[in-house]
């Protein structure tokens, strides 16, 4: 994405905020991510307080004063639960934060091209907002069963920085769940995917 074109530009843009359905979705998200990261929550708490402990009785118990030797092996589980437990949670906390940030409506082109070498294994494209001059706005990367064609098409386009392309013609891409989504998004990946007729 040549996201300095795009500063450039975007001011110009017409925009709006997200709507409270589609904040709730992403939020549903996030606490559904977050129940996953309990666990990695559960053995960072267990590891600091069995390294806390050692250190504790070491110190305190004249006969255990060796088992500091053992100490940072317990940490040392503590660190990587709490990255694990970091890792988990980095993705949907982002895009937690962006619906914050604008929707920009764009009355211009999309165009869509085949996956290339750099893209990921299950891509099937590229999908790219383009102003009316077909200056890129900018590009994501396409997940989905159908490979997309290289065609370019004139549209009006609603997309986010961070999420892509929200809706092509008033029309819902699946980038967001026309519906709200279940307790703790539980099954959700399974269910949508990006989804739009060419």
């Amino acid at each position: 994405m040549k996201a300095r074109e795009f500063d450039r530009r975007k001011h110009g843009l017409a925009h709006r905020r997200w709507t409270e359905q589609e904040r709730r979705i992403v939020w549903r998200g996030l606490t559904g991510r977050f129940a996953l990261a309990i666990e990695p929550l559960i053995g960072t708490v267990f590891m600091a307080l069995l390294t806390w402990g050692i250190v504790y009785r070491a110190q305190h118990v004249a006969s255990d004063a060796t088992l500091i030797k053992i100490a940072w092996i317990f940490a040392l589980g503590a660190i990587a639960f709490a990255g694990y437990f970091v890792a988990v949670l980095v993705a949907p906390i982002v895009a937690y934060l962006h619906t914050f940030r604008p929707i920009y409506i764009l009355d211009g082109y999309v165009r869509y091209r085949e996956p290339d070498a750099e893209s990921r294994s299950d891509a099937s494209g590229y999908a790219a907002a383009l102003f009316a001059d077909r200056a890129l706005a900018g590009e994501w990367e396409w997940l989905g069963e159908r490979r997309l064609p290289n065609a370019t098409i004139p549209a009006l386009v609603e997309f986010s920085l961070y999420a892509g392309i929200h809706k092509i013609d008033g029309r819902a891409t699946g980038v967001l769940p026309d519906e709200d989504l279940p307790l703790l998004a539980i099954g959700i990946a399974t269910r949508h995917g990006r989804r739009i007729d060419l």
